[in-house]
């Protein structure tokens, strides 16, 4: 995925629809599937990052069984907290993880809110360790990312 979702839509909005088709050919990589676009997009990352999903739970600190259910659809979570640890678990940079978390449906973070200013800092400067994260959080007056 090398397009961004701006520069996409910019094409849509020039794109007549009966030539959608075209659209759809020409950008066949950058389209989620649709009946599991976190799934996809999910994959797609862990594998560019040359990652099984086994290290990701681990490093997440989300049980192996879990989160496959939570990646392939099976099961689904309003905790945006254990969004955020597969995230981190895969290593995401914030755009990534931004888009993971409104792929899923939850709000992406939002620097205007003190926990997310703490998450946004933090995973901008590399930092991917769920412990450090807490460890940052617990500095600055915030809460701990939730069990999953």
């Amino acid at each position: 995925m090398k397009k961004t979702t701006n520069t996409l839509t910019n094409i849509l909005k020039k794109t007549k629809p009966e030539h959608l088709d075209t659209y759809f050919k020409n950008n066949a990589e950058e389209v989620l599937e649709q009946d599991n676009p976190f799934a996809a997009y999910m994959r797609s990352t862990v594998r560019e990052k040359g990652l099984r999903f086994q290290e990701v739970f681990l490093r997440a600190d989300v049980s192996e069984g879990y989160g496959y259910k939570l990646i392939s659809g099976e099961k689904h979570t309003r905790q945006r907290d254990t969004i955020l640890k597969l995230c981190l678990g895969a290593g995401f940079t914030l755009d990534e993880t931004q888009r993971a978390l409104k792929i899923y449906g939850m709000s992406p973070l939002y620097a205007r809110f003190p926990r997310d200013a703490v998450l946004i800092s933090a995973i901008s400067s590399g930092t991917r360790e769920p412990a450090e994260i807490n460890r940052l959080l617990e500095q600055n007056g915030q809460p701990q990312l939730r069990e999953s």
